[in-house]
Formats: C-alpha cells, structure tokens, sequence
C-alpha cells in the first residue's frame, strides 16, 4: 500500500477518488462509479468527499521518507 495522497494527475474533481483507489489498490474507474452511485443515495457523501478533498494532501505536499 502506498502513502494516502491525491495524485497531481489522473484527477477529475479533486482526486479523492483516485487517491483512496491508488492507497487500496483498487481500480479508479470503480471508486469513481461506487461515489457516483452513492450520491444518488440520502446521506452526506458530498460533505465526506469535500472533507476528504481538505484533509488528503496532495503529492505535491507529501513529504516521501525512504
């Protein structure tokens, strides 16, 4: 597994998606679905991606050790 960052490329909106898909090894375009459908159910996930959006530093930001 790799460090959470939001990737400087391959963003559509902020790179959430992108960035918890590249953490878990997962493929992007089904986090990205999985979100879509999510919104279309009552709850806060749009609050919760623009809380990931402030809270997940960018790769520009992330100081890589070793």
């Amino acid at each position: 597994m790799t460090t959470l960052s939001r990737p400087r490329t391959d963003r559509v909106i902020a790179g959430v998606c992108a960035a918890i898909a590249r953490r878990f090894g997962w493929k992007v375009t089904a986090v990205r679905m999985l979100t879509a459908l999510s919104i279309l159910l009552p709850g806060p996930q749009v609050v919760a991606y623009i809380v990931l959006w402030v809270l997940i530093p960018s790769d520009s930001d992330v100081v890589r050790v070793g």
